[in-house]
């Protein structure tokens, strides 16, 4: 069958290599891709944004299967796009990919369906949100409401930092159009955990947990980024939290949407905080994390078209979803200086070192091809993710493998996985 990923950072290259394993696949479509994405798939140069000319391309080339794998199109309503077409095409529609796309509708959705979260207030009107703050506790959590790519959430830890923050998010609009309104959260404290899983509309099927890591800088300081590295299974998600979240947090999110007739086909990432209280939802995410798909999809034992299909068909509850009984830890080698600002279109050597193995991946998210090499194009440039009998080994592998990979200004954080000393003390 002939597959059409859209997107083109390592969350796609990580999609795209688990279909390139499928033995249904003959063929790749990647638009537009990357240079890594480009040597197992045809990359495409249309913008992730234009659907119908994706559509078009879809029906031109006889395009059996369409994956999705940004949120950007998926809020924008790609999938109805598709759908109307009779494209048969795995995510959620506009009417449900709007638990990510609003932030405000997903804390009102876990509000009315008793699902565990953090308390919170949501705001249109600036004024309004300063007067609110003169009396919470602080620190204090501000996020704009719409998408912003990972990096809308702010942490104050003063009435001074919080008001700063609601003037950069709702007045200067440092985040756009995803800024004209704002969640006001309580600060939760506890283990963050993301949890992945497939959903067909009814059945939700859990992938394997993994953490991510935010911060630009070693010891969790620094900017917020799109994510410096993560590591599967995390230590912290044990069988009790699992049970918890199983009958208090996944089937009744499915079952919300359901009921308020949004129903969701597609990957729901859940985003988890283990506090005192209990796990509580931080973000839903209606699309694979990026990196974190880089550690959960190389462990999967299933085809992964195999399943997507039973998700758009209804026919979840058939599979039997099953993951390898081993850990990976994904570096990310960003171009320094990310997230601010940062140099590009350097050469990059030593990506042949991966070549055919089945225990280290090198994932491209910000990559292109100059003059027959392939150059860096972004800020997160690399994902460097090992396999391991347990997740010292694979940090261990990813480390090594880390030093394969040569290219000017290279950056990246030396304490993933740090918190995996942290589990073996408590």
């Amino acid at each position: 069958m002939k597959i059409l990923i859209v997107g083109g950072g390592g969350r796609e290259h990580a999609i795209a290599a688990s279909a390139a394993k499928s033995k249904r696949v003959d063929k790749i479509y990647c638009a537009p891709g990357n240079a890594g994405i480009g040597q197992i798939a045809e990359c495409v140069p249309i913008g992730a944004m234009e659907f119908d000319a994706l559509a078009a391309f879809a029906k031109e080339h006889a395009v059996d299967f369409t994956i999705i794998g940004m949120d950007d199109p998926l809020a924008g309503g790609i999938v109805d796009v598709f759908e109307a077409q009779g494209l048969k095409v795995f995510g959620p529609r506009k009417n449900a990919a709007v638990l990510e796309g609003s932030k405000a509708f997903s804390k009102d959705l876990m509000k009315k369906y008793n699902i565990p979260t953090a308390a919170y207030e949501t705001f249109d009107d600036p004024k309004a949100a300063l007067e609110y703050l003169e009396t919470a506790r602080m620190p204090i959590v501000l996020k704009a409401d719409g998408l912003a790519l990972g990096k809308g959430v702010l942490i104050c830890s003063t009435l001074e930092e919080a008001k700063a923050g609601v003037k950069e998010i709702m007045e200067d609009k440092k985040f756009g159009a995803a800024g004209s309104r704002m969640v006001v959260e309580e600060f939760m404290t506890g283990r963050e955990v993301s949890v992945l899983s497939f959903v067909d509309g009814k059945t939700i099927k859990i992938m394997s947990s993994a953490q991510d890591h935010k911060r630009a800088e070693d010891g969790d300081k620094g900017l917020n980024t799109g994510g410096m590295g993560t590591f599967s299974p995390s230590p912290f998600y044990t069988p009790e939290v699992d049970e918890f979240c199983r009958k208090h947090i996944y089937q009744p999110t499915v079952d919300a949407m359901a009921a308020e007739g949004r129903p969701y086909v597609g990957v729901i990432f859940f985003g988890l905080m283990l506090t005192e209280d209990g796990p509580k939802v931080l973000e839903y995410n209606a699309r694979f994390g990026d990196p974190e798909a880089q550690v959960v999809l190389p462990r999967m034992k299933n085809d992964i078209i195999d399943v997507m299909e039973a998700c758009v068909d209804g026919r979840l509850d058939q599979i039997d979803l099953l993951f390898e009984n081993n850990a990976a830890v994904c570096v990310v080698l960003a171009s320094d200086g990310y997230p601010v600002s940062y140099e590009k279109g350097f050469a990059i050597d030593g990506l042949e070192a991966f070549d055919g193995s089945e225990e280290y991946f090198c994932f491209h998210a910000g990559t292109a091809q100059k003059d027959g090499q392939i150059v860096t194009n972004g800020g997160r440039v690399l994902g460097i993710t090992a396999k391991g009998e347990d997740l010292k080994q694979a940090r261990k592998k990813a480390y090594e493998a880390t030093e394969w990979v040569k290219f000017e200004n290279k950056y990246m954080r030396h304490d993933i996985g740090r918190a995996i000393e942290e589990a073996e003390s408590r």
